[in-house]
């Protein structure tokens, strides 16, 4: 059972775990298709991602992940679209269009585990989120090219910004895999874990950002955010308008006293 039980209804395609007041899991939950994202999974990613920008202060941190030790995610379910008109296929890109910035735009923390190949769409909710972590055997593609499309879910704009202009024009102009190690180094992924060991990196890095401020953190990454598509100088402007709004919360005090009193700091969120 989790908060957003009441919200979100049955689920069938992904698997929600609260692993304690602070932390939500999210396991894509298709794995004998390597997770491919069909419409079903479209929409529950949305009602989801809805639920909790709705109410963000329910969790400190999301860890998005995919069930097996396959595929993270295989990218669009392409049995289910075999045989659809123009019309359906708009309609349900339009769908996982509104899947992608549902993520990108969630307003809470979000770290990837990626625990297999993240392909396609698997690779575009990885861009999607703040930071990811990758099991050693974690390969990664865009292969739409291939399939006779392109990435429509952010990935022309999220890989360049992540990776580089010229770097991503190969690797998605070639379709071509590329490694966890090549991952890490080009900066698509923060940490290289064994497979066996993926969760518990994510989740105690998950544990760390919910010992912060919950405020701080969330005033951080909106700054950063919008930072990150501003000249400096506007950017700094939003950095400071995001700083002021902290100083009149008990966080912030609470901060200060705990550091006098040479005790951790219990934070609220107020």
């Amino acid at each position: 059972m989790t908060r957003l039980d009441k919200v979100t209804g049955d689920l069938v395609t992904l698997q929600l775990e609260e692993l304690h007041e602070h932390i939500l899991i999210i396991r894509l939950n298709r794995p004998a298709v390597s997770n491919a994202i069909n419409t079903s999974m479209g929409e529950e990613i949305v009602r989801v991602f809805g639920a909790l920008e709705a109410d963000s202060s329910s969790y400190r941190c999301v860890i998005l992940t995919g069930a097996g030790e396959r595929a993270f995610c295989g990218g669009a379910d392409l049995k289910q679209r075999d045989g659809m008109t123009d019309n359906d296929f708009s309609r349900q890109h339009y769908l996982f269009e509104r899947m992608c910035r549902a993520i990108t735009f969630c307003p809470i923390p979000m770290i990837c585990a990626v625990n297999g190949a993240a392909v396609a769409g698997g690779l575009e909710l990885l861009l999607a989120c703040d930071f990811a972590y990758a099991s050693s055997n974690a390969t990664f593609a865009f292969t739409e090219v291939m399939r006779g499309i392109m990435p429509g879910g952010g990935g022309t704009q999220q890989l360049p910004r992540a990776i580089g202009l010229r770097r991503a024009k190969e690797l998605i102009f070639r379709g071509a895999r590329f490694s966890a190690v090549q991952a890490f180094e080009w900066g698509v992924i923060n940490q290289i874990c064994e497979p066996e060991q993926l969760m518990p990196d994510a989740i105690s890095a998950a544990k760390e950002i919910c010992s912060a401020a919950p405020l701080s953190v969330a005033q951080a990454k909106k700054a950063i955010d919008l930072g990150a598509q501003m000249d400096l100088r506007t950017g700094l402007l939003t950095e400071i308008e995001a700083y002021y709004r902290l100083i009149p919360t008990e966080d912030r005090l609470e901060g200060i006293k705990a550091f006098n009193e040479k005790r951790a700091p219990v934070f609220k969120g107020r």
